[in-house]
């Protein structure tokens, strides 16, 4: 089996890669790999479904610049395809006065980044917005809202079969081979050969970037979220998105509330160590990935800097009235007995080895080769500004021009 270009990883950036890709040039033939027996089992299928708006974004950053662009192209694609979304707005809320100017330079981040109509909030105007949050300061941002991610991924696959693009389930990449003339991926269901190869492989790309030969100083580290629900007799407390001031030492948001787009209001997540890869329950663990992990000096520079931090959100992770207790920063009234366990996800979170955890995207070529290596949140938002940029990447390394295909 040849291709044109093969794309390892069915999540919603390698779909909507192979999406924008054929969407400029029909006739190419793509592929898509995925080792799970359906897509977006991962990171895609297990997020909260919100739509960013890029406030948090440091200006001019590839987050920030794919998040805006992205953002407009996503809700192009929702309204021309009949997916539901909702701009149901977010409060970012300060709950005490040192939080005061992380808060005003997140409003300053959105101001730079060209957002508009975003206000500042008195304690009377938070409860406009939100009657039950408590908080002294907080900003509006009405372009932020809520979707199914699962949604816009099984629409860009319904777009990439039409196009004529192939996604094959089952696939587990084994071995990556080079030679002059092309690429040969090794599978679990055999040989496939292209002249260029994508990696969106989420949480193992650094595994499948380092098949590419692609030289990395950085390490996936797996951060599971864990999320509570909300009793549905308790979901009137929330009206759209409630977001705390964010911790600035880590590229997480925090533990807010989610109003679902298909009912229901999520609470969390925290954010702790996964003891596997694709762990999604406390009781997951793969040693060797374990171990791979914890005596990466990279992780060990962390937890020499943030254990308290760290030890913290494990102790949240098994203790519910301690979570409880962080909801209640937001809303007080909230207690024990309105939440039960929901689902959790894992954030795939790069890594270096001096322990610095990488903030914004990252994508390294090689002349047939493109490694998406770090891609979280905001990247289902992101998708198809990210997937354009690839499919440019992609025309330019197979030296294409318009119309030239198809």
């Amino acid at each position: 089996m040849e291709f044109d270009i093969i794309i390892v990883g069915g999540g919603i950036v390698g779909l909507a890669s192979a999406y924008q890709t054929l969407n400029q040039y029909p006739g190419l033939k793509v592929c898509v790999l995925e080792k799970e027996t359906e897509i977006a089992k991962h990171q895609t299928g297990n997020n909260s479904g919100v739509i960013h708006s890029s406030i948090y974004y440091k200006p001019g950053s590839k987050k920030a610049l794919n998040c805006k662009k992205g953002y407009d192209l996503l809700l192009d694609f929702c309204d021309k395809n009949d997916i539901q979304y909702e701009l149901c707005g977010k409060v970012i809320v300060a709950t005490d006065e040192n939080e005061i100017p992380l808060l005003e330079k997140i409003y300053s981040n959105g101001v730079a980044n060209g957002l508009e109509n975003l206000s500042f909030l008195n304690e009377e105007q938070l409860k406009e917005k939100e009657p039950h949050v408590g908080g002294i300061k907080g900003i509006w941002v009405p372009q932020a809202g809520i979707i199914d991610y699962n949604d816009v991924a099984h629409k860009y696959k319904e777009k990439i079969e039409n196009l004529d693009g192939e996604i094959k389930l089952g696939h587990k990449v084994s071995e990556i081979i080079k030679d002059d003339n092309k690429l040969s991926v090794i599978t679990s269901k055999g040989e496939i050969s292209a002249k260029l190869f994508v990696n969106c492989a989420g949480l193992f790309s650094d595994k499948v970037a380092k098949m590419t030969g692609q030289n990395i100083d950085f390490k996936i580290l797996p951060f599971r979220g864990e999320y509570y629900v909300l009793k549905p007799e308790k979901t009137n407390l929330v009206r759209g998105l409630i977001y705390p001031v964010p911790n600035p030492n880590f590229p997480f948001l925090g533990v807010h509330f989610t109003k679902m787009i298909k009912g229901g209001v999520e609470a969390g997540p925290n954010a702790v160590l996964a003891f596997k890869r694709e762990g999604y329950r406390k009781r997951d663990v793969n040693i060797s990935e374990l171990l791979e992990t914890i005596t990466y000096p990279g992780f060990i520079n962390i937890a020499k800097k943030y254990w308290k931090d760290g030890t913290y959100e494990m102790y949240r992770s098994f203790s519910k009235n301690a979570f409880v207790k962080a909801l209640q920063k937001l809303i007080p009234e909230i207690k024990s007995e309105d939440v039960i366990p929901g689902d959790a996800g894992v954030r795939a979170q790069a890594c270096d080895k001096k322990g610095n955890l990488i903030d914004d995207f990252l994508i390294l070529e090689q002349e047939c080769i493109i490694n998406v290596c770090n891609a979280p949140s905001p990247a289902a938002t992101s998708s198809l500004a990210i997937g354009e940029y690839i499919s440019n990447k992609i025309i330019s390394k197979l030296k294409l021009k318009k119309n030239e295909v198809g």
